[in-house]
């Protein structure tokens, strides 16, 4: 068994550092090569020495491409946000939108998205024609992990656990390291379709926890905010369907008798709103705030500082000054 060389930093060649974020951001040798202006074996070459280096493969072949070991997957974020930082004091440079040529990942559900991407492609087509973005749909409501990895620059949605957490955390006087910012304030309405049976009839608390639900839930676990504002009050509803989509919510309400709970705003954007009823939910639930949510070793970047504040500006458009402020 071969024992674990003995590390020194101050040996450490630091470009096998950039090779291999680069390698784990690509998942392969040649766009890591291309992306460094380096020949694929002098990539091979730096990946083996920082493998001699630290006694562990790395990346193995899968298929096509790359996997990596449990240790590159635990040293990645940590090296990303090193070279980022040291980038950022060497060669501070300033976000030009009319120049730039950033792509920015963004983490949302499809409500979110229908409420803020049209003004936000305006925008960068208005400002940024350079600029691209990614939407990657949201499978959870804590994307800080999403977050620390970099698979997302920016997370929106409505994140309550997590602005609890934080606070908290803040409060404790633990280090914070994610950031965040209140775009714009909704409303949740029940929805069902036109000429279902309580259709034209004041919703009744017993009449909704009586009647057959579709969650719409990120995880797929069939409990939601609703259904904690009902338990606070000793009630309880059936869900009998879950989907991890708004759009695809109103779809199935309106071909079945089935409730749903979707954001008012949302669905004039369904295009489906002329088959739907809605109703104001008989009980009382916390506003949703959504909000946008970041890694702090972001924070002073000039590029996603000039995101957040696009997002900003978007958001006041769609709902107003008073409700992103």
């Amino acid at each position: 068994m071969n024992a674990t060389p003995a590390l020194s930093f101050r040996s450490l060649d630091l470009n096998l550092l950039r090779v291999f974020d680069e390698v784990m951001a690509e998942r392969s040798l040649t766009r890591a090569a291309h992306n460094l202006s380096l020949t694929q074996p002098a990539v091979s070459n730096a990946l083996r020495r920082l493998r001699d280096t630290l006694g562990d493969e790395l990346v193995r072949r899968q298929g096509q491409g790359l996997a990596p070991t449990p240790r590159a997957v635990a040293l990645w974020p940590s090296v990303r946000e090193a070279l980022r930082q040291l980038e950022s004091v060497i060669v501070p440079s300033a976000f030009v939108p009319a120049q730039a040529s950033n792509t920015f990942v963004l983490g949302m559900a499809d409500a979110t998205a229908a409420e803020l991407m049209g003004g936000l492609a305006s925008r960068l087509e208005r400002d940024a024609p350079g600029v691209s973005l990614r939407v990657l749909p949201l499978t959870t409501r804590d994307p800080r992990q999403l977050l620390a990895d970099g698979v997302a620059d920016v997370a929106l949605g409505y994140f309550p656990a997590v602005l609890t957490d934080l606070t908290a955390r803040a409060q404790s006087g633990e280090a914070v390291t994610f950031g965040h910012q209140h775009l714009y304030a909704g409303e949740y309405v029940c929805v069902m379709r036109r000429g279902h049976p309580l259709a034209d009839r004041p919703l009744t608390l017993d009449a909704y926890c009586a009647a057959r639900h579709l969650l719409v839930s990120f995880s797929g676990r069939p409990y939601g905010f609703v259904d904690e504002a009902l338990a606070s009050i000793g009630r309880q509803r059936r869900i009998v369907l879950t989907v991890n989509q708004f759009f695809t919510a109103g779809r199935v309400v309106v071909n079945s008798d089935l409730f749903t709970v979707l954001p008012r705003h949302f669905v004039p954007t369904t295009g489906m709103a002329d088959q739907l009823v809605l109703h104001e939910l008989p009980l009382d639930v916390p506003p949703v705030h959504v909000q946008a949510l970041w890694h702090r070793r972001v924070q002073h970047d000039s590029a996603h500082q000039w995101l957040r504040e696009a997002l900003l500006q978007v958001a006041r458009e769609a709902f107003g000054q008073d409700e992103a402020t």
